[in-house]
């Protein structure tokens, strides 16, 4: 797809794993999980569990990415493993979802921090019941709720695809760039709330007992839910393998030093939360990062950390629109979509119209849905896919013994098994958990279920997509 000299180094390859993964959910979903759990240590210890889970989670799929490291990520490896319908399947999650959903959703936090600058507009109650949009069986959305953050978030959106679409090395450029800001962030935000005068360790004994094991359940979900949200991203290293230098050595190692340095920084990036936020307090809160720097430094710290944020998910904003864009393209290549999704730009050698697709499609999702509908769909279809992964290193194994691997995880077959019976376990009981919710008024639409429509509506399109019968022989 690109020139040797012209492709993307191991710190690139870093800087996108770490820009993809910090974002939104380190700055949102945090208050979220404090309402859910109500004990600070047992959200510290998802924390750790989630961050675990992820870091197996890398290692499988390190595995995967360097064994056929070619850009497409996933949808390659899905084909060669389990043919194309399959892949097909996957494409179209990719794309209905699971790579739009989450660009959606980091630009509505990256609005939503905007906001405290800049005033934005809002309907009416009135007028936003009003114009409901109803979706039988599942629940109802609200397209004019929140308007102005998702005018805001639309203009990212496509402003970064336009970027992409340019130059490869800009978005490149422009990604190491943003990773060395978001550590920066990360350490001052870090530092201004330790070492507050206002802040106190007892906030980490505060607890309040669920009322039953069904409550510690449902909140046990949401939060793990959250910290994928908040841990996920990255993946996308795995769909630019073909434009990695030496992608057989740098995807693992891209990998497993992005997500070890991601888990260090949440841990300690919520312990200063907690220093500063008794759990109560964080639970009401709308913007935790700049409630807890203004609890803990004053008025102008707390907007300057929302001028930081609004920098660190742009940054997450540019890594996923530079990244997943390239399934699409994949399947427009290997003629599995139309030849036009496959095409690169004459001039900048990117995959142009497959990031333009992507924006449109990401904008249609911000317009209509809200940012905890597009996170949990999210989440609910990736975890999906990679347990249909994990599974995929026991049939490769068995299929393929002897296939090269330059990279192998270690701990095979254990650490794998218990990443497939934990994210087993994880969907079934977000399904139980969101038709429960529902069904008590509590929450409008059926969140995991409603990404399962949206999947399974890809069945139809790969029995009329033309390419369906040839493209199982092409893309491996």
């Amino acid at each position: 797809m690109s020139s040797s000299a012209s492709r993307l180094s191991l710190a690139t390859g870093v800087a996108i794993v770490v820009g993809s993964i910090i974002g939104s959910g380190l700055f949102i979903r945090p208050a979220a999980m404090a309402q859910q759990l109500s004990s600070p240590w047992l959200l510290l210890l998802v924390w750790v569990a989630a961050g675990l889970m992820s870091f197996i989670g890398a290692l499988i799929f390190a595995e995967l990415g360097a064994m056929l490291p070619k850009t497409g990520g996933l949808f390659v490896h899905f084909n060669h493993l389990f043919g194309a319908p399959t892949a097909f399947l996957y494409g179209w999650s990719a794309f209905s979802i699971i790579n739009t959903a989450s660009v959606a959703a980091i630009a509505f936090v990256c609005a939503s921090y905007i906001g405290q600058f800049v005033p934005l507009a809002q309907c009416s109650e009135e007028l936003i019941l009003r114009y409901p949009l109803p979706l039988p069986g599942l629940g109802t959305l609200y397209p004019l709720k929140d308007i102005g953050i998702k005018a805001v978030a639309i203009i990212l959106v496509m402003g970064f695809s336009f970027i992409n679409a340019k130059s490869l090395r800009a978005g490149g450029r422009f990604q190491q760039v943003s990773a060395i800001i978001n550590f920066s962030i990360i350490a001052l935000l870090s530092i201004g709330l330790l070492t507050s005068k206002t802040g106190s360790i007892t906030n980490l004994t505060n607890a309040h007992a669920p009322a039953d094991n069904w409550q510690l359940l449902a909140g046990l979900v949401a939060a793990f839910t959250g910290a994928f949200f908040a841990y996920d991203g990255w993946i996308n290293i795995v769909s630019m393998a073909g434009e990695i230098r030496e992608p057989q050595k740098n995807i693992p190692r891209s990998l497993l030093l992005g997500v070890a340095i991601c888990m260090f920084i949440y841990i300690l990036i919520n312990f200063s939360y907690f220093y500063v936020l008794p759990v109560d307090a964080m639970a009401s809160s709308a913007l935790v990062a700049a409630d807890a720097m203004r609890v803990a430094q004053g008025e102008q710290f707390a907007l300057l950390a929302g001028g930081m944020i609004v920098c660190c998910t742009i940054g997450a904003i540019n890594a996923n629109v530079m990244a997943t864009a390239r399934v699409t393209y994949a399947m427009g290549r290997d003629g599995v979509l139309s030849g036009w999704f496959g095409q690169l730009d004459k001039g900048a050698g990117t995959p142009k119209n497959a990031l333009m697709l992507h924006g449109w499609w990401t904008t249609l999702l911000i317009a209509t849905g809200s940012f905890d509908l597009l996170a949990d769909m999210y989440v609910f279809i990736t975890w999906m896919v990679y347990l249909l992964g994990a599974v995929g290193i026991f049939y490769w194994r068995y299929k393929e013994p002897a296939y090269y691997r330059p990279y192998k995880i270690s701990g095979h077959p254990y650490l794998t098994l218990l990443f497939v019976l934990f994210s087993a376990i994880y969907l079934l009981a977000t399904i139980y958990k969101d038709i429960t919710l529902y069904l008590e008024g509590k929450q409008a639409v059926i969140h995991s279920l409603l990404a399962l429509v949206i999947v399974l509506a890809g069945v139809p399109l790969y029995f009329i997509s033309p390419g369906r019968r040839k493209v199982a022989g092409k893309i491996d």
